[in-house]
């Protein structure tokens, strides 16, 4: 089972907001997903991004791989 840290699509048409989910590569974008990790909301000013490290540290121990825009937001907030 290959593992992924990735963005989840919530929100209205045309103002999104996104959850950081642990989710099974083989799902869809925002179909089932295993645990829930924090939440990033670009539309606020400042955008808002709040990330359990704790969490975000252990699936990556776990061979968790992030996409690369939740790599950029990981590496923003300090958790990598």
């Amino acid at each position: 089972m290959a593992v992924k840290i990735r963005l989840r699509r919530m929100g209205a048409k045309k103002a999104p907001f996104y959850r950081i989910v642990v989710a099974d590569s083989r799902y869809p974008r925002d179909g089932r997903f295993i645990e829930e990790i924090g939440y990033y909301d670009p539309t606020k000013e400042p955008t808002v991004l709040k990330v359990d490290d704790e969490k975000a540290k252990s699936w990556i121990a776990k061979g968790a791989q992030p996409t690369d825009t939740v790599k950029a937001l990981l590496k923003k907030n300090g958790t990598l």
